[in-house]
């Protein structure tokens, strides 16, 4: 491509709206890599410094991000994650017109911590039902959430939930129509070599970490958890 070089706007400025003009056109998709800077450099003729002002210009304005070691990718749309007194993935991601789904990481019965037996208002070593899972929006991984439930009040809860496909029609299976969220605790930090893989996120961008506590209509503890979300895809909302 030949750009206009008499024309009196710079060469990366030129470069950036005719980045952006392919991507609002979808040449190149949400969360889809760009061309290296070798390639870009070669179909505008211009030099790296020149082309990496045009790429550092469209990172500025939230339209691409640059990975260290990965590339330049297009941003996706951020996710509004909303925290309200009922909490819900499917029905958070739906609202915003986008596709949600989900990916199981494990399963299994195991001794309750003393953090998690704290939270559930069990005995320390009593057993829990974990579920872990991967939330996905529009078939790009957001989010990796683990459940614990009482395992006494919820037998057979893995093989429920497995047929359900659903934590929220695994506890109607139950009899728990309906339940609250009690609390949230919100903080950050890098993930670790597991988040990083699951959420193929790099390990320099940040986690939004969620814990919760959810209770049934009679105030009593069903649930506890904790999310970790990232950062550069979604916000939390925190709703009264």
């Amino acid at each position: 491509m030949t750009l206009h070089r008499q024309a009196g706007v710079a060469l990366w400025r030129q470069i950036a709206e005719t980045l952006e003009s392919d991507i609002k056109n979808r040449v190149f998709g949400p969360g889809e890599k760009m061309p290296t800077e070798a390639e870009l450099a070669e179909r505008f003729t211009v030099n790296r410094h020149t082309l990496r002002r045009g790429i550092a210009y469209l990172e500025q304005e939230g339209i691409v991000r640059v990975e260290q070691g990965r590339g330049t990718f297009v941003q996706e749309r951020m996710v509004d994650y909303k925290l309200g007194k009922r909490t819900r993935f499917t029905e958070n991601i739906e609202k915003q017109s986008r596709i949600p789904s989900g990916e199981t990481v494990r399963a299994l019965v195991m001794a309750a911590d003393a953090t998690v037996a704290q939270n559930l208002h069990i005995r320390k070593r009593a057993g829990v039902v974990l579920i872990e899972s991967i939330g996905i929006v529009d078939s790009r991984p957001i989010s990796i959430g683990a459940h614990y439930f009482p395992a006494r009040r919820f037998p057979d809860f893995i093989e429920v939930y497995k047929h359900e496909h659903s934590v929220t029609k695994a506890l109607a299976h139950y009899g728990v129509e309906d339940y609250t969220r009690k609390e949230s605790r919100i903080t950050a930090r890098l993930p670790t070599t597991s988040e990083s893989r699951l959420l193929a996120l790099p390990r320099s961008q940040p986690v939004l970490v969620t814990e919760s506590i959810n209770i049934d209509t009679e105030g009593r503890v069903i649930e506890y958890g904790w999310s970790r979300m990232a950062a550069d895809r979604a916000q939390l909302v925190v709703q009264p």
